[in-house]
């Protein structure tokens, strides 16, 4: 009251007010430490699901390929050059059995019993797959990959358990086969395996059950076999 007065007396008006200092928040600032981790957890989510996809598409595309070395096809005697049809060869048969490592049976093995369907395309025109390939009738023996038919029919029947591949299979038969080649036919070869199509080097797919094998030089057939119906028992 006294410094007022003296205030008044001297003329002069109330003390300015003194103005509260801003209130400081006492919580801390949100952390952005959550929000990163969140981010990260799904970015890694993505590229985990974009792998899974990108494996399925990369293993249907080239899967089934075998590692073995690919066959020399300069060392088998006898390779038919001219245009399709092509026989059996079965006439060559035994010179090429010990290059293609396959073996003369006397009957069809059973450890291993599955069939795939091939269907062979040369410029637009369907090229038979003959019968008796890998069957040496006048020799009495048969091989682990052979035909019955003319069907197209692969059977896969051995004594043995181990994996065969289709270059064997058109080894025998005296048909070149490459990643760019059918016999003299070269520089437009596709390929297929049930309805999809495949990359790399026909003859190293390995053979399973089942399967709808298409190779095609120069015009593809349309629609592309994807599935064969095979007979009860195959």
């Amino acid at each position: 009251m006294a410094k007022r007065s003296a205030r008044k007396k001297a003329g002069l008006g109330p003390p300015p007010r003194r103005t509260p200092p801003p209130v400081r928040s006492t919580g801390a600032p949100r952390p952005r430490t959550l929000d990163r981790r969140w981010l990260i957890a799904g970015v890694v989510a993505v590229l985990a699901v974009v792998g899974i996809v990108l494996g399925v598409v990369l293993t249907r595309g080239s899967a089934s390929a075998s590692n073995a070395a690919p066959i020399e096809w300069g060392s088998i005697p006898g390779l038919q050059t001219g245009p399709p049809p092509w026989d059996s060869s079965s006439a060559v048969l035994p010179d090429r059995l010990s290059i293609l490592g396959l073996s003369a049976l006397s009957a069809e093995g059973e450890v291993i019993h599955i069939h795939q369907h091939l269907d062979v395309y040369v410029n637009g025109k369907k090229a038979t797959v003959p019968a008796l390939v890998g069957i040496d009738e006048g020799a009495q023996f048969l091989t682990q990959l052979h035909t019955h038919d003319t069907t197209g029919i692969v059977h896969v029947e051995s004594p043995t358990k181990r994996s065969f591949r289709l270059g064997e299979f058109f080894g025998e038969w005296g048909v070149r086969l490459t990643a760019n080649c059918i016999s003299n036919y070269c520089g437009n070869l596709h390929w297929w395996v049930n309805g999809v199509k495949m990359t790399g080097n026909p003859a190293q797919l390995m053979l399973k059950a089942h399967q709808e094998i298409v190779i095609a030089s120069g015009k593809p057939p349309f629609p592309i076999p994807s599935s064969y119906k095979f007979p009860a028992g195959l």
